[in-house]
């Protein structure tokens, strides 16, 4: 497994207390530990059917798990603590498998079509106005929508949206709306935005447009992977993550 799909050590479990004194005076409320005890304590316990638990949470067969477990060399760690032992290599097997499908999805050709798209119509937009997370159209010659178009964020889709709409440099854009989805092995993802550049024939999908302080889940970096395996196999198409406008015209 790669270091940072490393499986936690497992520990013993234990017991933290702590003794506290509160003073109330004129001045406020104040308070110190008088005493912090942190005590590790051994439990007999029953041993659970690891291979059937592991087995029901990953889906592998038996004989593979028994090979993890052994190769792992730490198998001595299941009598410290078996449930975190267990909890810890679900997670981490879990992680992997998904990294594995990711590095090996292919997405194919069938009868020239990979993914049909149904013409966008008034019935498939429902709108829920809000302030601060509803972008007031000014050009609806740009876009699909003619009054107002729903965000997810304030802060990083309506400056987004606005500079579509003002650069002379966008010829369309559009929200992708919820039920416009990219089928893979880990769920259903839904990109944010597509946009046509003038005197470009491409469509550019723009994915998970978040700041720069906004970290994603491994989750979804991995469905953003499966986006860009998906649309690699259109000649026009162009899927990746943008965080602005001016990151976009970049990679022009």
């Amino acid at each position: 497994m790669a270091d940072d799909l490393e499986m936690p050590t497992t520990k013993a479990s234990s017991i933290n207390s702590k003794k506290y004194q509160v003073s109330i005076t004129d001045a406020g409320v104040s308070g110190q530990i008088l005493s912090e005890e942190n005590e590790t304590y051994q439990q007999n316990f029953v041993i659970p059917d690891a291979l059937s638990y592991i087995q029901n949470k990953t889906e592998l067969t038996r004989d593979t798990i028994l090979q993890i477990i052994k190769l792992s060399g730490r198998i001595n760690e299941l009598l410290i603590n078996p449930q975190m032992f267990l909890d810890n290599a679900v997670s981490v097997i879990n992680k992997e498998l998904h990294a594995l499908v990711v590095d090996g999805i292919e997405y194919t050709k069938i009868e020239n079509k990979i993914y049909e798209m149904e013409l966008f119509n008034d019935e498939n937009f429902e709108i829920y106005f809000d302030d601060k997370k509803t972008f007031v159209v000014e050009d609806s010659a740009k876009t699909i929508y003619d009054n107002f178009i729903p965000l997810d964020s304030e802060t990083v889709e309506m400056p987004f949206a606005k500079d579509c709409e003002k650069s002379d440099k966008v010829e369309f854009y559009f929200k992708l709306p919820n039920w416009f989805k990219i089928n893979t092995p880990i769920g259903n993802y839904n990109p944010d935005w597509a946009v046509v550049l003038k005197g470009e024939k491409k469509i550019y999908f723009i994915a998970e447009t978040k700041g720069a302080g906004q970290e994603l889940r491994p989750s979804e970096l991995m469905k953003i992977k499966f986006g860009k395996a998906h649309f690699a196999q259109f000649e026009d198409v162009i899927f990746d993550r943008k965080n602005s406008l001016s990151e976009v015209l970049k990679s022009v």
